[in-house]
């Protein structure tokens, strides 16, 4: 394997599969397939998820809504996708641990380092909720957060495309993939490959970032043993 610890980060958006909001229970079932995949391997796996699919702060704050109050909305979101995965995972067999970054201890225990380490030590998920705790940081920020703290060896961010690109594929059929960039040429071609808060983290304390299709089948296992899958950006 290439790695022995990593932190998958995953958007909220993808838990909703084809619907318009909320979660996909088949493609959780998914996700915690694939993810059982990589622990059987000896993987140490810890996850951060966003809360997109159930509300997003900055969107409320367009609307009127106070900002900091629509990013605890958010953040309260990303414990409920947490609660979601934390059950998918069980269902194969798994086991889990919820920590957050704020106190809800009736649903999870809080975020502690030590605590979250020794958990991954002894074979179990952790699955990090509540983002950094605070308004104006994403859960872009806290996945590096979380995967600096907790010692990590890379960070998978699993989205709908495979890789990083110079323009949207979505938009643009002639848009070019990159197999691995720099830091530096991700600043210089503007390429958004997290917010900037959270790149410069990475980027400070030498985090590689792979971003791959996590909605195909078999594409986690292959990027933890080291296959060319995704973008690599590192130093």
């Amino acid at each position: 394997m290439a790695y022995k610890r990593i932190l998958l980060k995953l958007s909220g958006e993808a838990l909703m599969g084809d619907r318009q909001y909320g979660i996909d229970p088949t493609r959780l079932a998914d996700y915690a397939k694939d993810i059982k995949t990589i622990l059987d391997k000896g993987i140490e796996v810890a996850i951060v998820i966003g809360g997109g699919n159930i509300f997003r702060g900055v969107s409320g704050a367009s609307n009127g809504m106070d900002r900091v109050q629509g990013d605890y909305m958010g953040m309260l979101a990303t414990v409920i996708n947490g609660l979601a995965l934390q059950s998918a995972l069980e269902d194969q067999g798994i086991f889990t641990r919820l920590l957050t970054a704020i106190k809800m201890e009736q649903v999870a225990e809080p975020f502690i380092k030590r605590r979250a380490v020794r958990h991954l030590e002894k074979g179990r998920v952790v699955i990090f909720g509540g983002g950094t705790g605070n308004p104006y940081f994403t859960t872009d920020t806290a996945a590096v957060l979380r995967a600096i703290e907790i010692g990590a060896d890379v960070i998978l961010k699993g989205t709908r495309v495979d890789g990083i690109y110079n323009s949207d594929p979505e938009k643009n059929s002639d848009a070019i993939k990159f197999d691995s960039i720099t830091y530096k040429e991700v600043m210089n071609k503007g390429l958004k490959v997290m917010d900037m808060t959270a790149f410069a983290l990475s980027q400070e304390n030498n985090l590689p970032i792979v971003v791959f299709d996590m909605n195909k089948k078999g594409n986690l296992e292959k990027v933890v043993s080291g296959e060319n899958i995704g973008t690599i950006v590192d130093k």
